[in-house]
């Protein structure tokens, strides 16, 4: 990820000073799906590979990706399976970016974890750009009980699309996964990890009324406010243990 030092004047109970403080830089890239272009989105420069091969298949394009491209500011995703973008619909989201217009997917998965794993994975929702800037949400996942990736990006969708991206490129079962995120939970952010697959939600933040409506269309466990010794499950709880 590229960061930058940038000068200010920080003022701190009545005393100033000048600092050298640490800023996240964010680009511009263009997600190309068997060569058609699809979105331009504002992101971090770092997993690129993995944004674009997330970015297809939590945006319902496709269920498949056979090879993933970099040109330059261009990211080329390439699968046999996929829907006709001609023909495909889009929407501006919460977050800004642009969504595709797909049937949100429903996720089957008899995966269970207690409440001592929320507490264990919600530790785990950081990486160091967060901690060094505060100006990146994150992602981790969480396979057989194991953090297997993290990323942090300038936008919380980027951060989901990374690491299911990860998982796709990687082969690895994402009906078996779980993901912690920094972000709140609006019904775009659910719907990506339905077209995903992902069984387990868990945020620090909160959810919006459609966002509790998608995840329980979905079949979608959404866990929010896991924070200290603290959560709130909002759909189908069955899958936290003993509540």
């Amino acid at each position: 990820m590229n960061l930058k030092h940038h000068r200010g004047i920080q003022v701190r109970n009545g005393d100033i000073s000048e600092i050298n403080d640490i800023i996240v830089v964010e680009d511009r890239f263009q997600i190309l799906f068997n060569d058609v272009p699809v979105t331009d989105v504002i992101a971090s420069r770092d997993q690129l590979r993995e944004l674009g091969a997330g970015f297809v298949i939590t945006e319902g394009l496709t269920r498949c990706v056979d090879k993933v491209k970099l040109d330059g500011d261009r990211i080329l995703v390439y699968a046999d399976c996929g829907c006709d973008i001609a023909k495909t619909k889009k929407e501006l989201g919460s977050s800004g970016g642009i969504s595709v217009l797909t049937e949100q997917g429903k996720v089957s998965s008899d995966i269970h974890i207690t409440p001592e794993d929320v507490f264990s994975f919600s530790r785990e929702i950081e990486t160091e750009v967060w901690r060094k800037t505060g100006a990146v949400h994150c992602s981790v996942l969480f396979y057989e009980g194991k953090c297997v990736v993290k990323s942090s990006d300038v936008g919380r969708h980027n951060t989901v699309d990374k690491v299911v991206g990860h998982a796709i490129l990687n082969k690895i079962d994402l009906s078996r996964c779980i993901i912690g995120c920094t972000g709140r939970q609006p019904a775009g952010m659910v719907k990506k990890d339905a077209n995903a697959g992902i069984p387990i939600v868990i945020s620090r933040a909160a959810s919006t009324d459609k966002g509790i409506a998608a995840a329980k269309a979905a079949g979608i466990t959404l866990v929010c406010f896991s924070r200290g010794d603290r959560f709130t499950i909002y759909t189908h709880p069955e899958r936290i243990l003993g509540v």
